[in-house]
Order: structure tokens, then C-alpha cells, then sequence
């Protein structure tokens, strides 16, 4: 089938090279295209020694619909200022793609952005006189001529409000971590009586009532206790974390969120359901940044307060992490590859976007797999 909006083009921002290279081999995979051609153009953000830049595309894009893919919390990507080197932040890496977009002068026939993790996400709303980064990110790009925006697991997805007659898509990866759960412990029950989703906050709640609804197994919530009189790194600190929720003795429990910080917060409430009798205790997190390095992991893993983390490779991860025994990372690319091909050719993600079947059909064939370990076992 052709696309109806003209060639396809994918624009991998810095720091996405590795990752697009694997989604453009489904896409020629599945379109049957020599090994000698590809969807990718080519960009360059070349910096003057006093950390300006600008924007270079390589190719045409006259009449393509383009896919940009951009990873805004990729830290291991560097440039040289005034002789130092400066690790990216998520500004320079939205700076990036904003003059990607100029660059290409209007002359697509569609831009769509692939932002895995939200630039701003996090600044989504206002509590005091504070400004609304997220949302003004989005009315910025729209205004650049951006058709679609494409994210994942946002932290919270009423920021789309911001552009309401735009297109704005928030997937959560539910049946891909699932999978990799599955995977990774085959031994693994997915029944009532043993296993149950626990949101670590309020703001996670409606990630984990996914979960236990569609699996009809039990749910907890717990509820920060934070000092308003101080904050610390920009935040409010946790005074405690208080749980809510039915008794999680001798069960798997899933802490499910949309992402991973420094892990203070997520270790806590794993030892607190160690301490509550829970078997075994798996973290789903779309984002892992790590922002205070993988050593405190390591601390909670040799004192068995958790099992196992699972986050997307949607963003960067830092190589030390790949390699810790309680990390597993998500694949997500060919799940991205579907979208994009899905998109150029005009026709509804809905099924990608609801992955209810797919998880279904998991459940059916764990279930099976318990009853046939069962069987050998008596």
C-alpha cells in the first residue's frame, strides 16, 4: 500500500542513531526494500566553539512525511564549549530539534515528532507562580508546523490540552513489559491469589488500575507524605510513604510508574513491601534516568528488597546499568516501527494503542504453561 502522504523520511535526533537503525530495518523488513536503501535523512547539529549551533539536513525533504525521533534525556551525548566538553541537557536537546524542524523549511508535506519521554514533562501543571514548560514545548512546536506528537507513558497526558485541535498520541507500553515479566521469570503466576500491582504515588494510581483491572488482581497505592516547608533539588522531600491497600503476603508484587529518578523513592516502598510479606518485587518503569547513578540499586538488590527492574530503551541508559544483574531492558523498537508504518499510510493506531488482545492472549498462554508445570510437577 502507498503512503498518502508522500515518501517516508525518519530523522533520528542525537543520540537516536542506534535505535533508528533498528526500526528502519523493520520498516524495510516489512516493505521489502534492497539492503542498500533506507528511510533515514541524515542531519547534523554542528556547535561553534561557543556552544551556538545550527541545524544541517543532508537531504531533501520536499514532500516527505517525516518522523523525527527525539530522546530530550540523553546525557552521554556531549559538545565542546569554550574548550570544555558539556554533557546535553534536555534544553539543548529540544534547541536540536527545533532547528531540525526549521531547517527543513516547510517544505515537508508532514512533520511528526516522536518524543519518547515529554520535554517538560514533569512541569505540568502550576502550584505557585511558576511557569508551564511542557505546555508552552508543545504550542512551540505546533506553531513550527508539527502535525503530530508522539510520546509515551506521559506523566500526566492533560498537557495535550495545551494543543487541543493537534495530534497528540500517549502510549503506554503495557503489553511490552508485560512480555518481558513473562520472559524474564517463566515460572511466573499471573492469577489473583498471586500477584498484585502497586502504584508507589497518587500520580501513578490509574497506570497500576490498568494492570490489576485487566488481569482482575488485586491493587495498593501508596501516598507520599512530603515537607512543604523545604524543598530540595527542586522538589518537595518525602517524609514517608504511607500504603493503602489488601494484605501482599506471599505474593509477586509489580511497582508500576512511569519513571525512575534517582530511586530513593522506589526502593522505599520495595522494602516496605518486602517488609509486608510480598515473595517477589518487580519494578515497571517506562524511564529509567538514574539520575543518582545504579549504586543504590545495587544496595537494595544485595539486601533483597527488589528482584527486578524493567524500563523501556526509549531513552538513553547508561552502559553500566545494561549490564547490573537486577535490570532488564524493554525493546521497544519494532513497537515503534509499526507506529510509524501504521502512520504514513494514513490508517488508525488504535489497535496499537489499546493492546488488550495481545494481552489476553498472554495471559491464555501463561495460563496454560502454569497448568502444564502443574501437571509434571504432581
Amino acid at each position: 500500500m502507498e503512503s498518502l502522504y508522500g515518501e517516508l523520511g525518519i530523522i533520528a535526533m542525537r543520540g537516536c542513531e542506534q535505535f533508528v537503525n533498528v526500526v528502519d530495518e523493520y520498516l524495510k523488513e516489512w516493505r521489502r526494500h534492497d539492503d542498500d536503501t533506507d528511510f533515514i535523512m541524515h542531519v547534523d547539529c554542528p556547535r561553534f566553539s561557543s556552544g551556538e549551533a545550527k541545524a544541517l539536513l543532508k537531504e531533501s525533504a520536499r514532500g516527505h512525511d517525516i518522523y523525527i525521533i527525539a530522546d530530550c534525556f540523553n546525557y552521554g551525548q556531549e559538545y565542546k564549549m569554550y574548550g570544555r566538553m558539556v554533557p546535553m541537557s534536555p534544553d539543548d536537546h529540544f534547541a536540536d530539534l527545533k532547528r531540525v524542524i526549521a531547517a527543513i523549511e516547510g517544505k515537508a508535506s508532514r512533520i511528526s515528532v516522536i518524543m519518547p519521554m515529554l520535554y517538560e514533562g514533569r512541569q505540568h501543571k502550576r502550584t505557585s507562580r511558576e511557569s508551564l514548560d511542557c505546555a508552552l514545548a508543545l504550542q512551540e512546536l505546533v506553531q513550527m508546523g508539527v502535525s503530530n506528537i508522539i510520546t509515551f507513558d506521559a506523566h500526566d497526558p492533560r498537557v495535550q490540552n495545551a494543543i487541543p485541535l493537534s495530534g497528540f498520541d500517549n502510549i503506554r507500553p503495557s503489553y511490552q513489559m508485560l512480555k518481558a515479566l513473562v520472559k524474564e521469570y517463566p515460572d511466573i503466576s499471573l492469577g489473583k491469589d498471586d500477584i498484585a500491582f502497586i502504584s508507589p504515588d497518587e500520580g501513578a494510581m490509574s497506570r497500576s488500575m490498568y494492570f490489576s483491572s485487566l488481569l482482575g488482581v488485586d491493587l495498593g497505592m501508596f501516598y507520599k507524605r512530603r515537607n512543604y516547608t523545604v524543598i530540595i533539588d527542586g522538589k518537595n522531600p518525602i517524609e514517608a510513604h504511607e500504603y493503602l491497600g489488601k494484605s501482599v503476603e506471599g505474593k509477586d508484587v509489580v511497582v508500576v510508574d512511569d519513571m525512575i529518578a534517582s530511586g530513593e523513592s522506589c526502593l522505599d516502598v520495595c522494602e516496605q513491601l518486602k517488609e509486608r510479606g510480598a515473595r517477589r518485587v518487580f519494578v515497571f518503569a517506562t524511564f529509567g534516568l538514574f539520575t543518582n547513578g545504579p549504586e543504590v540499586f545495587d544496595k537494595g538488590y544485595e539486601k533483597g528488597i527488589f528482584d527486578k527492574v524493567f524500563t523501556t530503551n526509549l531513552i538513553y541508559t547508561r552502559p553500566d546499568v545494561l549490564d547490573r544483574p537486577w535490570y532488564s531492558s524493554v525493546n521497544m523498537c519494532k513497537y515503534v516501527a509499526y507506529i510509524i508504518d501504521t502512520l504514513n499510510h494514513d490508517q488508525s493506531i488504535s489497535t496499537l494503542l489499546n493492546p488488550v488482545g495481545r494481552i489476553h492472549k498472554l495471559l491464555d498462554k501463561q495460563a496454560e504453561k502454569n497448568a502444564q508445570q502443574l501437571e509434571i510437577g504432581e
